[in-house]
């Protein structure tokens, strides 16, 4: 028996652990895969306050022992589903259940899918969601950029010292990224922009070969790659908690700025709830305020 149980690592979730340890809960953290989320893939966190230019698996190990250091409980198990009883929630795993007096769900997001024909099949064969993680495998060849965003224009900047050619494909006329990388990318020589235009195919056996593009005339290119990174965007990881938190039509759960999901005792913190800036440093403060609401919650 916890008191309480947070469903995911990245930094929302780490930030809760720690601050619900603070207030001597017994405290298990449950994630999937590894500690640190999301921000793992940055190579560098410039906008988080008093740490410039730290990488972001610098600054998830940090707080991941620093939870542990305060005597966190860490499984990493996928959670199937929650169930509701008279006192307590039992979390599903895969393999085990858990409970808990009260929950915090902090899944974050992941990457969005082209959801095209063969995208499964290349993943690691000349597909990736992580410039920062898998550029250097495509050192002096000529890569591809899927997006308009801050995400996309940092991938690709990144894969212009790496790469010999690097083509940014977005679906609008225009980037919705910030000034600051948009006057970069503009700079890089060795950058093609190819505007109003979607990826249509993956061509290749083995690995990806090549791209068939399509613009708003419909008109057809095709280009020739060795590697397609994605960067068009993130969806909440939410779909096992839809029958028991309100959710949005964009599949986020629904809370305000106190955390408190449509279910007495769930919590949700990070990217995967409602709110106007997703960004690291709103994440490990919805961490710290909904550990403290839980711990309301259970006195």
């Amino acid at each position: 028996m916890y008191d309480i149980i947070i469903i995911g690592a990245g930094p929302a979730g780490l930030s809760a652990a720690i601050y619900a340890r603070r207030a001597l809960k017994k405290v298990l953290v449950i994630e999937a895969l590894s500690y640190g989320g999301q921000i793992i893939n940055a190579l560098k966190i410039d906008n988080y306050p008093s740490m410039p230019h730290v990488s972001g698996i610098d600054f998830a190990t940090n707080l991941y022992k620093q939870a542990k250091e305060l005597d966190c409980d860490f499984v990493f198990e996928k959670v199937e589903k929650i169930e509701l009883g008279e006192d307590n929630k039992k979390i599903i795993t895969l393999n085990n259940s858990y409970e808990a007096k009260a929950v915090i769900i902090a899944t974050g997001c992941r990457n969005r899918k082209l959801n095209l024909e063969n995208e499964e099949k290349f993943v690691g064969r000349g597909i990736s969601y992580c410039a920062t993680c898998d550029g250097n495998f495509y050192r002096n060849q000529d890569v591809a950029v899927v997006g308009g965003g801050n995400t996309a224009l940092e991938d690709a900047l990144y894969l212009s010292d790496i790469a010999r050619k690097v083509y940014i494909i977005h679906r609008r006329d225009e980037f919705r990224a910030s000034e600051v990388d948009i006057i970069q990318v503009k700079e890089k020589a060795n950058i093609e922009f190819i505007y109003n235009s979607n990826v249509i195919k993956l061509i290749g056996e083995d690995n990806l070969k090549e791209i068939e593009v399509s613009n708003q005339d419909r008109e057809v290119r095709n280009i020739p790659i060795s590697g397609l990174f994605i960067a068009i965007g993130r969806e909440p990881a939410n779909e096992e908690f839809r029958k028991l938190v309100e959710l949005d039509d964009d599949g986020y759960i629904i809370a305000d700025e106190d955390c408190h999901t449509s279910c007495e005792g769930i919590f949700v913190a990070g990217d995967n709830r409602t709110k106007g800036l997703r960004q690291l440093v709103t994440a490990t403060s919805d961490g710290a305020v909904a550990a403290t609401e839980a711990v309301k919650y259970i006195k």
